[in-house]
């Protein structure tokens, strides 16, 4: 690297040469090759089989690679480094590309932000080019769950690295390899109260100073400078994946936003019903066929077909294939699209009825299309020792577990603090593809508080199943930047972003709505007392009234992207 510090790497060369040249940068061990959904990255045999060499290097202060690792910091400088360094060995022809999910699409953005010589084009999977809202919401809420243990997994990484080198000490490796085996535990403290974390994770108080997406974030951000990205991009996420709705929009952001004309031309999108770490498509409570799979779908031919037309130049590579390529679930069926958002979106919405007992799902609460006549207030009781439980979603857990993804609702929509709204059983069915968001007129007794939608389609049988949510820090209603405090007794029109989804609800099913004020671990729970979570104790929390108001004054809204065709 250019301040002398040595960074280590495999490199795989296929016979012949030179060839244009794959990186892929991670912090997570380069011999690691199942490190972080194997399933959709492209099988490293097919690469090189197709004339790619392949380069897998250890991020700065992570396993063989010098330095110290501070999340993002190093990683765009370090990224133009070692393409630099790729297109100067006698097997590279000079011409670059990269390809990774998670963190490895982070380090991909970050390289790209920095328009390096060479780089033609890039892959990432499962990310989000802003480091803010890759631990917060967009709604400003913390995702709890992955910050927890994405931070306690990387410093048992690094005290495993440094009792292997001789300097490590055993009784950090034990504390922190129990805090992964009893998550749970450790999920239940507060930030304030992560005292292991503070002890081992060097960037830990750092991040909890800064709440808000200030400067400190923007400039770590390189969904900042996409201006300065200059090359294709291959989006690829999951309906159920942390990343959906930043992987989609990062897509349209850069069909408008990339420094090429050829970049904005060049970008392409593939979402399928996969979650952060698995992309069969198969779940406990739910199943969406062979076909659903990233590898009998044969992501790996994606890549190699966005790559020859990058790299090689092959223009006629992509020839028959679609920009974007969606699982629209319920028909659980592939389909091509010519762009994103879908170019004949209608968005409908999807007006709160009731008399105001919407509380559980044996309440009367409705959604019809028809604005309401009548005005009424549902009311519920957030008390954050005991927030409503996630069930699946979008959580950093294996599928296995039944705790990610479309799992069934119905266990949280008996409680009282959980309002439901739900449409009559459909006579016909409704395609909703594209990005939801839920418009709310809200009063709550405290000065902050959260308010989180969720989007669930009903079966015949009853069963509840998630398919997508999103909350809303009441503080962060006009700015991440620059939070406001509610007014006690206030009336508020606030917006929530429920990210993307691609569902067809059959006939007999209903549309149902859900509203409450926690989703724990999935996020943090808000104290509710306005002041600054990250230092307070769940003794100092108070307990909140929120108000749901719907009416002619009032008409809280779910808004669908619905497909009529």
């Amino acid at each position: 690297m250019r301040d002398g510090e040595t960074l280590a790497a495999d490199v795989y060369i296929p016979d012949g040469g030179p060839v244009p040249t794959l990186v892929v940068r991670l912090p997570y061990g380069k011999n690691n090759t199942s490190a972080l959904g194997i399933a959709v990255n492209p099988d490293i045999h097919t690469l090189l089989e197709a004339g790619y060499a392949v380069v897998r290097q250890d991020c700065r202060g992570t396993f063989a690679s010098g330095g110290t690792f501070t999340p993002l910091a190093d990683e765009p400088k370090d990224g133009v480094d070692t393409i630099a360094w790729v297109r100067e060995q006698a097997w590279c022809n000079g011409t670059v590309g990269s390809y990774g999910p998670s963190y490895l699409g982070w380090t991909q953005w970050a390289s790209g932000s920095q328009s390096p010589d060479g780089l033609k084009a890039m892959a990432p999977a499962m990310t989000t080019p802003d480091l803010y809202q890759a631990w917060h919401t967009a709604g400003g809420a913390v995702s709890w769950h992955n910050f927890i243990f994405w931070n306690t997994y990387m410093a048992l990484s690094e005290a495993q690295r440094s009792l292997s080198g001789g300097t490590g000490d055993p009784q950090a490796v034990a504390e922190l390899t129990e805090a992964i085996v009893n998550l749970d535990q450790s999920l239940e403290l507060l930030p304030a109260e992560q005292k292991l974390l503070a002890k081992y994770v060097p960037w830990w108080s750092e991040w909890l100073q800064h709440p808000h997406r200030d400067d400190f974030w923007a400039q770590l951000s390189p969904a900042d400078q996409l201006s300065a990205v200059t090359v294709p991009a291959l989006h690829i996420g999951g309906w159920f994946d942390l990343f959906a709705g930043e992987t989609a929009r990062s897509y349209t952001r850069m069909k408008v936003e990339a420094g090429t004309a050829e970049a904005r031309e060049g970008q392409r999108l593939i979402m399928g019903p996969w979650n952060h770490l698995d992309q069969s498509g198969l779940y406990h409570d739910r199943q969406f066929g062979l076909t659903s799979d990233a590898f009998v779908m044969n992501i790996t031919g994606a890549y190699v077909s966005f790559f020859d037309r990058w790299l090689r130049g092959q223009v006629d590579a992509l020839d028959g294939t679609a920009p974007v390529r969606i699982f629209v679930m319920g028909i659980d069926q592939w389909r091509d699209e010519p762009d994103w958002p879908l170019p004949d979106t209608n968005y409908v919405d999807y007006f709160l009825h009731g008399a105001g007992r919407a509380n559980t799902s044996e309440g009367d609460g409705v959604l019809r299309t028809d604005p309401p006549s009548e005005a009424a207030v549902d009311t519920y009781v957030y008390d954050p020792s005991r927030p409503v439980p996630s069930l699946g979603g979008r959580i950093m857990l294996p599928a296995a577990l039944n705790a990610v993804g479309p799992v069934n609702q119905e266990p949280v929509e008996a409680r009282d603090d959980v309002l439901c709204f739900t449409t009559p059983e459909l006579d016909e069915s409704i395609e909703v593809t594209g990005h939801v968001s839920l418009v709310l007129h809200v009063v709550s007794s405290a000065k902050d508080t959260d308010f989180i939608g969720k989007l669930v389609d009903v079966a015949p049988d009853g069963r509840a199943t998630y398919l997508t949510d999103g909350i809303l820090r009441a503080r962060y209603r006009r700015s991440l930047a620059d939070p406001e405090l509610l007014h006690p007794g206030e009336v508020y029109e606030v917006t929530l972003d429920l990210a993307v989804t691609s569902n067809v609800f059959l006939p007999g099913h209903r549309i149902r709505l859900e509203i409450s004020s926690s989703c724990f671990p999935r996020y943090d729970r808000n104290t509710n007392t306005g002041g600054n979570i990250n230092q307070e104790s769940l003794e100092e929390a108070v307990i909140a009234v929120n108000n749901i108001l719907h009416g002619p004054e009032h008409p809280s809204r779910l808004i669908l992207p619905v497909i009529s065709r």
